[in-house]
């Protein structure tokens, strides 16, 4: 089978909610179903993300980052950091696991390191969006962190799938841009039950333009991932993308350079990066 044809088969597959996960995976998609439970309790989450490792260590260390962190305490346990987060960002942590997970089983080493990259700028582009929507805009910087995170979960899938069709990234960008991003990308999100409006964000990446100031969740992500020091694997060329992240920043909000916003939240992103690359 050539590369186009298996990515062919993987878009169909996807098209027909046939979606392949390792069974790490398929574990912790049942945990966010029940961490999303609108009836459930912080204690009963919180007994829930102890029985994950992985998801531990990352709730406490975004629970500690700069970003969360807000009265300068550190928290040490489990418990105490589900009560400072609360479960909406809870969940976005679980879905960042899932989503890192995705690349955790690769066996090719080339492919690793682009599920490591991938996740890297995933991580960046994230807590960019917290920090833009929590300066720019009106809109739920815990959403547009959401966001951030599961914006390029097709991506990390199609990873997942290429020791199972060798040779499948061998070219360039142009099959992933046709067959995945969009047929892909929208079978994985819905799998994961990510909501409309993130949906509708997530989209206006395929095709959307930069909005400077930002006014959608759509524009923040587009930013974001403009802004990211971290480029995607799967990113265009400078000559097809966007303007670069050194000329990006040089860009101003009223009287306010985008290179001073992201100064002055610089240790708050740092962190927040840092805590999502766990």
């Amino acid at each position: 089978m050539n590369r186009l044809e298996a990515f062919r088969t993987i878009a169909a597959q996807a098209s027909r909610g046939e979606l392949v996960f390792p069974t790490n995976v398929n574990a912790s998609i049942k945990l966010q179903k029940a961490l999303s439970d609108p009836n459930g309790h912080l204690e009963t989450a919180a007994k829930l993300v102890m029985a994950e490792p992985l998801l531990s260590a990352r709730t406490v260390a975004i629970a500690n980052s700069a970003a969360y962190n807000r009265s300068g305490g550190e928290i040490n346990n489990v418990r105490a950091a589900v009560m400072r987060l609360g479960f909406k960002t809870l969940g976005a942590i679980t879905t960042a696991v899932i989503v890192r997970q995705l690349g955790r089983n690769i066996s090719d080493s080339e492919m690793r390191v682009k599920a490591a990259q991938l996740w890297e700028h995933t991580a960046n582009v994230a807590a960019l969006s917290y920090i833009l929507a929590k300066k720019m805009t009106r809109l739920d910087p815990e959403t547009a962190m959401f966001a951030g995170i599961v914006h390029d979960v097709g991506g990390f899938y199609l990873l997942s799938r290429t020791d199972e069709f060798p040779g499948l990234l061998d070219g360039g960008t142009e099959d992933w841009a046709e067959y995945g991003e969009k047929i892909i990308g929208r079978a994985v999100l819905r799998k994961l039950g990510i909501p409309d409006p993130v949906m509708t964000a997530i989209e206006s990446l395929w095709h959307g333009i930069r909005v400077l100031p930002p006014e959608t969740l759509g524009d923040i992500l587009l930013l974001a991932k403009e802004l990211s020091p971290v480029p995607s694997p799967f990113q265009k060329s400078a000559e097809q993308g966007g303007l670069g992240h050194e000329t990006i920043v040089d860009e101003f909000i009223g009287d306010v350079s985008l290179h001073e916003l992201l100064d002055e939240s610089g240790e708050e992103i740092r962190s927040l990066t840092s805590a999502l690359l766990v």
